[in-house]
C-alpha cells in the first residue's frame, strides 16, 4: 500500500456549527489554530450543540483575522463578533467539565437566541493553555484541551469511511447511506490506509507533527444528522452498534493529542510511529 497522506483539514471555530477546509493549519497544544475557541451555552451555562438542536448544522462560522468570527445562518443577517476583551469569566459546563470564559458582545446573543429561539449566549475562550485539561486517564500533566469533546484533534480515515458505507449499504438503512465524512466533524482526514487501520495506531506524525492517539472516538445523535438540511435518520449508529461497538460506545475515529508543535497541510505524507 502506499504512503498514507493527509486528505483534509477541518477547523470549526465554533463547536457545533459549520467550519472550514483550510489547506494549512498550525497545530497547537489544545488543537488546531482557531478549532473551537468559541461555543454556544443556554439559561443554565450548559453547552449547546447539535445533538438537541440539529439546525445549528446549518448556521456556519467563518474564522476572521484576530480570532473573531463572521456568523451566518438561514433567516439571519451576517453578523461579525470580534473577540471580547480580557475580562471578568463566567463559569460554564462542558459535559462534565466547568470552563471559565468570556462573554462575547450582546448582539452575538441577541443574535443566536433569535436563530434558537431560546435564551443563548456566545463565549470565547480566552486561555486555552490553562482553562480545560484533558481527561487525566489519557492526559500528561499539564495538557489542555478547547471546546471540543474531549481531545485536541480527531482524525478518521476515507478506506474507514467507505468500509462503513458498504456495511450500511447491507443494512436495513440502505437508503441512507452513502455518508460523507463531515457526519463526523473531524479534525484531520487521511487517505492511503487500509480500512480501520487507525484502530491499531498508538503514535503517528501528519508531515512534521507528532501525535499521540488517546482512544477511539465515541458517536453520538449527531452523526445522524444530514449536516445540509439538519434532518435525522438511523445512520450510521444503526450500523455502528452492530459493526464497531467497543464496551458502551460505538466507535468511529479515534482522538489525538499533539506531541510536537508546527504546522500540518494538504497532501502531508502521514507516517505510523507505533
Amino acid at each position: 500500500m502506499s504512503q498514507p497522506v493527509l486528505s483534509s483539514i477541518h477547523v470549526h471555530p465554533l463547536k457545533a456549527v459549520r467550519g472550514f477546509a483550510p489547506r494549512e493549519a498550525v497545530v497547537e497544544p489544545w488543537g488546531l489554530a482557531g478549532d473551537r475557541r468559541w461555543v454556544l451555552v443556554d439559561a443554565a451555562n450548559k453547552i449547546v450543540t447539535q445533538r438537541p438542536h440539529p439546525r445549528l448544522a446549518l448556521a456556519a462560522a467563518e474564522a476572521l483575522p484576530g480570532g473573531g468570527v463572521r456568523l451566518s445562518a438561514p433567516g439571519r443577517d451576517p453578523l461579525t463578533v470580534e473577540v471580547p476583551e480580557p475580562g471578568a469569566t463566567t463559569t460554564i459546563e462542558v459535559w462534565k467539565d466547568k470552563v471559565e470564559a468570556v462573554l462575547a458582545a450582546p448582539a452575538a446573543h441577541a443574535w443566536w437566541s433569535a436563530y434558537l429561539e431560546r435564551d443563548i449566549r456566545l463565549l470565547h475562550l480566552d486561555d486555552p493553555a490553562t482553562r480545560r485539561p484533558i481527561d487525566p486517564a489519557y492526559a500528561r500533566p499539564g495538557e489542555t484541551v478547547s471546546f471540543a469533546d474531549g481531545y485536541p484533534l480527531l482524525v478518521t480515515t476515507l478506506s474507514s469511511l467507505d468500509a462503513l458505507n458498504s456495511l450500511i449499504a447491507q443494512g436495513d438503512h440502505a437508503d441512507e447511506g452513502p455518508l460523507p465524512m463531515n457526519r463526523f466533524r473531524p479534525n484531520v482526514v487521511v487517505s492511503g490506509t487500509s480500512p480501520w487501520a487507525e484502530d491499531d495506531w498508538s503514535r503517528i506524525a501528519i508531515g512534521e507533527v507528532t501525535f499521540r492517539i488517546t482512544k477511539k472516538c465515541g458517536r453520538c445523535v449527531v452523526t445522524t444528522t444530514d449536516q445540509e438540511t439538519a434532518e435525522r435518520g438511523k445512520e450510521p449508529l444503526r450500523t455502528l452498534a452492530r459493526h464497531r461497538r467497543f464496551g458502551d460506545q460505538l466507535c468511529f475515529g479515534t482522538n489525538l493529542v499533539p506531541e510536537s508543535a508546527g504546522s500540518v497541510r494538504v497532501g502531508d505524507p502521514v507516517t505510523v510511529l507505533e
